[in-house]
């Protein structure tokens, strides 16, 4: 899978008339060289910072095979855990660390 980047327009009128709006995403390589002209304009953009993004279309138990575990607030303090494996507790409590999810498969 290629990494999405954001671009931005630099000149307001190209932006404004451009279909990809005033900013974009656009899949690269990793290898590839910055953009410096809109692919769909062809006014001048340059490369802005995007924030990171996770995507969690997982099951739980999945999540727990990547080393996350998932949590339900049940009150306060007291947590369901919906990654529970055997031998780990279906209930954290938050000032009883040994009900805490392993950290190992």
């Amino acid at each position: 899978m290629s990494p999405v980047y954001g671009y931005y327009h630099l000149d307001s009128e190209a932006a404004a008339a451009c279909p990809a709006g005033a900013e974009f995403e656009f899949t690269q390589l990793a290898v590839d060289l910055p953009l410096t002209r809109c692919p769909w304009c062809g006014g001048g953009v340059e490369r802005g910072l995007a924030p990171a993004s996770i995507r969690t279309h997982k099951f739980d138990c999945e999540l727990k095979d990547l080393g996350f575990s998932k949590l339900r607030r049940v009150d306060d303090g007291l947590f369901e855990n919906l990654t529970q494996r055997p031998g780990e507790a279906r209930l954290i409590d938050r000032r009883d660390p040994t009900t805490f999810p392993k950290g190992k498969k």
